[in-house]
């Protein structure tokens, strides 16, 4: 029985892996801690996951394919939920800049994409917006 048979095809297939990437981020560092389930938890009402599809994902999220994306915005929303992830615990490690660096590879950005966007977004969630950087975003969401 193959992947697809199990789960459907689609964008359902999609948000599957995308989960399941999501989880394995969330273990990387150990055990997955309290908040992170809380947004697991999230993400999996977001992304439509049923509870025994949660289940499997959970027990074995390496099993799941990363899908990449033809539009940027799909992929940078995709990149912006892994990195809620990471930083639920206020911090981001080795092994998590390695595997979000693979990620967003395998969302299908390339290798110098990625690293300029992963640079910026570790910036933008620790909180080291420049001014101009902060100034831009409150008139953006203000225009």
């Amino acid at each position: 029985m193959s992947f697809s048979d199990l789960f459907g095809s689609g964008e359902h297939l999609r948000n599957l892996s995308h989960f399941a990437s999501i989880v394995n981020l969330a273990s990387i560092d150990g055990d997955i801690n309290e908040h992170e389930e809380l947004l697991l938890q999230r993400f999996a009402r977001k992304l439509d996951i049923s509870e025994s599809e949660y289940a499997k994902i959970l027990e074995n999220p390496k099993a799941f394919p990363i899908t990449g994306y033809n539009s940027v915005e799909k992929r940078l929303e995709r990149l912006h939920d892994l990195f809620r992830i990471i930083f639920a615990d206020h911090n981001i490690d080795d092994e998590e800049a390695e595997l979000i660096k693979r990620y967003s590879i395998g969302l299908g950005f390339s290798s110098q994409a990625s690293e300029g966007i992963i640079k910026r977004s570790i910036q933008i969630f620790q909180g080291q917006l420049n001014f101009e950087d902060y100034r831009y975003l409150l008139e953006k969401d203000n225009s």
